[in-house]
């Protein structure tokens, strides 16, 4: 205890001024959201970085899997495609056509948690390759979450497993919809709410995404019915979703960028302060 007590006398012009140091800076970066900026910047640089390289390890002993992922996806693209030309309904989508405001961006999964509250995942994908806040993430299994962050080369995604979750979904045989939520019991089942009593619920009945957001394109797979409740005196069903997806087990997926949101936005945020 002397030795610790010395310690501290020997060296207390530099303590101190390390002190003064920390809470100076501490002070910079509470006061000043450029500097606060930079730091969240430099951390999800150095963070994106870490993970990058765990990532580049772990993907080598998973190619197998995810190289029979890829031949299920080309092959269910296939069978569409074939199920188009029988009905004659077939379209060939020009990529500069701006008719078609859905814009893909491959990423790749760097980080995935599953087994908390909050859930979270980091893509190696950024600012740089025109992401940003908001925009949907999936995979070709279904939905996965939305983007939270961006920095230059990195972005984190608020995974379906959030409980700050909210996502517009429906049921795609009635077209009633509702909202998607986590109950944080299980990593490949959510809650749908806000599903009236009209409804009528099956168990595997398909749900997908409602289109009445700016996020996700209508009809995204989510995951089908598990089982539902509907209680004498309850004007909505208590219903349960398995997800198509498998969360623990996620590796590329694909960012929506919606080109018209900006002007959907404008325009409905200026609509909400006429009607004030």
């Amino acid at each position: 205890m002397q030795q610790i007590i010395f310690f501290f006398i020997r060296n207390k012009n530099f303590l101190l001024f390390v002190l003064l140091f920390s809470a100076s800076v501490a002070l910079t970066l509470q006061t000043h959201s450029y500097h606060s900026n930079k730091l969240v910047n430099s951390a999800n640089f150095l963070s994106g970085g870490v993970y990058s390289f765990k990532s580049s390890i772990t993907e080598y002993f998973d190619l197998k899997e995810q190289n029979q992922l890829l031949i299920n996806e080309n092959n269910r693209l296939r069978q569409l495609l074939e199920v188009q030309k029988e009905i004659g309904s077939v379209t060939y989508l020009d990529s500069l056509d701006t008719s078609f405001p859905f814009h893909f961006v491959p990423a790749k999964v760097i980080n995935n948690s599953y087994f908390k509250t909050k859930n979270k995942l980091t893509i190696n994908k950024g600012r740089t390759d025109s992401l940003d806040i908001d925009m949907g993430v999936i995979t070709s299994l279904g939905v996965v979450g939305i983007v939270d962050d961006v920095s230059a080369n990195y972005a984190t995604v608020q995974s379906i497993l959030n409980t700050n979750s909210q996502i517009n979904a429906k049921l795609k045989k009635s077209e009633h919809f509702g909202t998607l939520e986590w109950n944080t019991k299980t990593p490949n089942m959510v809650s749908l709410t806000y599903i009236p009593r009209i409804a009528k619920v099956s168990v595997g009945d398909t749900v997908s995404t409602g289109g009445k957001s700016t996020i996700f394109p209508e009809d995204i797979l989510i995951g089908a019915v598990a089982q539902f409740t509907l209680n004498e005196g309850d004007d909505y069903y208590d219903i349960t979703v398995e997800l198509f997806n498998d969360m623990t087990n996620l590796k590329h997926v694909y960012v929506i960028e919606n080109t018209n949101s900006e002007e959907i936005q404008l325009l409905e945020n200026g609509g909400d302060d006429d009607a004030e």
